[in-house]
């Protein structure tokens, strides 16, 4: 039979960057391509418009299958991730209930947050699991986690599953310190820590070293500030209790690391992989015996940051892209965080499209038949490297001041990340960061107030899990708000208001611009929850106004194009003389002669809208 393959594409001739380059310069006319084309991320480095085969040649990532160190590809020869769920009841006799349920739905993995861990809560609480089949993790105040685990191994010895036993006690001294401002003696977490160590020392599956980067992530940190502060946290764990005199292979096999997920697809699938490369590389100086203790174990939740009370079903979507970004990147198990988490206890509907999101992605889109599949992608292995520089910096820092501790009670890395979180809501004010549906394109009619069941998560603050905490330092608590708090403020202040403003859209002129402009100043005012009365246009300024006072308007944004702006807007403004605000859309170059005429209200893309309608708040609103 005759040999038919064919090379794809022989007959079109290959184009070097050159040439490519070239053709783009053109095409620009002028512009810069760096200005016009290059990104330059948060993360402190430019991502290209492009690469190519050159761009990894030298790139040692490349070099390594999965299993192999430095384990950018991953720790394991499958992707078969972990599928967990958090079980909400913190009765023991409950939650087995709702445990033995949902892993009849998928999950093979559990959360635990009791309320009691005494001898019989825990057996309570495990009745019936299959402990060889499911991994079994526990949260923990840190005062509690020792007692938390000799009752834990104790059972797991009477049941005979201490050797087969996977999952996790998530010890970790540093949440008051995050929470409440409190300062973390280190002598005193490496004493309770040894004790740790001894209490589960049976049971070599059972990690409890915890790295809760998440709390970076769901506080606002950049990708390289989660992934920096991780190393530094977990690299303490490796110095405190090395110096303490335990080896470095029992260290490494009990740090667990729990990552956030934020929904920038290809850095966060980036992240996991430096993630992975630099902690081998970080463990391997400390000189274990075997290569297995620079494995890392990583868990991903996806982020509570960017999460919205409005229009909240769009938070599956961003939750959805954050498990696909961590599946690919190969972690060994995942937590997706219910859509309605921002205003209420997750509900049985939402744990359950929680669940499949996660089953999707395995039995539908086979992301666990694939190992590593970004492996050899020029744009993946670079952003990767890129990454882990980026984090290496950080990472170098925190060690130069003296390690994780002492940057955690100087409070150098929560003033970092809350610098980031407020840089990041700053610009969610001015559209530079989107949360489609709360500041760009919102649902004008949608009514949220009645919904919320938890007031603290809807004002954005995540509720402390430990109450045995003091207070400490305000200034050395990490921010807990959720990137759309600010705008959910405003809506919510509209819907309890006596009154709620119409904005009317005067369109005049300019088909396409009246058009383009109602459009924008729409949803502009839209993000406060106002009545937006839209128009298809009017053939005088003085019918539009007419009609405008008809229906009550408390706002008339005047949508037309610049040059007509001149003509339009004095007239508009002396006819409402005053009976509205009166605002145009854009920035025209007559905007400093219509301000000398006393039109102060004008709304663009440069605009910050959030301070723009939280000042119409003050102005309209009626308690």
């Amino acid at each position: 039979m005759a040999d038919n393959k064919e090379k794809l594409f022989t007959q079109f001739p290959p184009v070097s960057y050159e040439t490519w380059r070239a053709k783009v310069d053109a095409d620009l006319k002028g512009v810069p391509f760096d200005k016009k084309l290059v990104w330059r991320t948060n993360e402190g480095f430019n991502v290209q418009p492009m690469y190519q085969r050159g761009d990894i040649a030298d790139l040692k990532t490349t070099d390594t299958l999965p299993g192999e160190f430095p384990y950018v590809r991953g720790t394991r020869a499958d992707n078969n991730w972990l599928t967990r769920q958090e079980i909400l009841p913190s009765d023991a006799a409950e939650a087995n209930k709702v445990a033995l349920d949902v892993l009849g739905k998928g999950v093979n993995s559990l959360g635990f947050n009791l309320a009691e861990t005494t001898s019989e809560a825990i057996a309570a609480a495990l009745e019936g699991i299959d402990l060889e089949k499911v991994e079994v993790n526990f949260k923990s105040c840190p005062r509690k986690a020792l007692a938390l685990a000799e009752v834990l191994v104790a059972y797991l010895k009477k049941v005979g599953a201490e050797k087969t036993f996977r999952g996790s006690i998530d010890y970790n001294p540093f949440k008051r310190a995050f929470r409440h401002g409190t300062d973390v003696d280190a002598a005193v977490v490496v004493a309770d820590a040894k004790a740790l160590l001894s209490a589960v020392k049976d049971v070599p599956g059972l990690r409890c070293l915890g790295v809760d980067s998440v709390m970076f992530n769901n506080s606002g940190a950049y990708i390289f500030q989660e992934l920096g502060y991780a190393l530094a946290w977990g690299a303490e764990w490796l110095t405190l209790l090395t110096e303490a005199g335990v080896p470095a292979d029992e260290v490494a096999a009990r740090v667990k690391f729990n990552m956030g997920i934020s929904s920038n697809y290809f850095m966060e699938l980036a992240k996991f992989r430096a993630a992975r490369m630099m902690w081998a590389q970080i463990v391997e100086q400390y000189k274990p015996e075997s290569k297995d203790a620079c494995k890392m174990m990583a868990h991903a939740i996806t982020s509570r940051f960017n999460q919205t009370i409005y229009d909240a079903h769009v938070n599956l979507l961003r939750s959805q892209t954050e498990a696909m970004s961590a599946a690919l990147a190969g972690v060994d198990s995942i937590t997706v965080t219910p859509f309605d988490v921002p205003y209420k206890t997750p509900d049985e509907f939402s744990e359950r499209i929680a669940r499949n999101q996660q089953l999707l992605l395995k039995e539908e889109s086979h992301l666990d038949k694939v190992v590593d599949p970004a492996g050899g992608s020029y744009y993946v292995e670079t952003l990767t490297v890129s990454l882990a520089q980026e984090a290496w910096k950080l990472f170098i820092e925190v060690e130069d001041k003296g390690g994780f501790v002492a940057c955690v009670n100087s409070g150098d890395i929560q003033k970092a990340v809350n610098e980031s979180s407020v840089k990041r809501h700053q610009d969610m004010a001015r559209r530079k960061e989107i949360l489609l549906g709360t500041n760009q394109f919102p649902n004008f009619n949608e009514m949220a107030a009645g919904k919320i069941e938890n007031m603290a998560s809807a004002c954005g603050k995540e509720a402390s899990s430990c109450g045995c905490a003091k207070e400490g330092d305000s200034a050395k608590v990490l921010r807990t708000e959720r990137q759309a708090s600010d705008f959910e403020a405003l809506r919510l202040a509209t819907e309890h208001a006596e009154n709620r403003p119409k904005a009317f859209m005067l369109t005049i002129g300019n088909l396409a611009m009246r058009l383009a402009r109602a459009q924008f100043s729409s949803n502009f005012f839209g993000c406060a929850g106002y009545e937006i009365l839209d128009n298809i246009g009017f053939n005088t300024v003085e019918e539009g106004v007419a009609a405008a006072m008809e229906k009550g308007a408390d706002i008339v944004i005047l949508c037309s194009s610049d040059d007509e702006y001149a003509q339009y807007a004095p007239e508009a403004f002396k006819l409402l003389d005053g009976r509205a605000e009166f605002v145009v859309a854009g920035a025209p170059a007559c905007t400093e002669d219509l301000k000398a005429l006393g039109i102060e209200n004008f709304i663009h893309v440069r605009s910050n809208v959030l301070e723009t309608l939280q000042q119409f708040n003050q102005r309209l609103l009626k308690k």
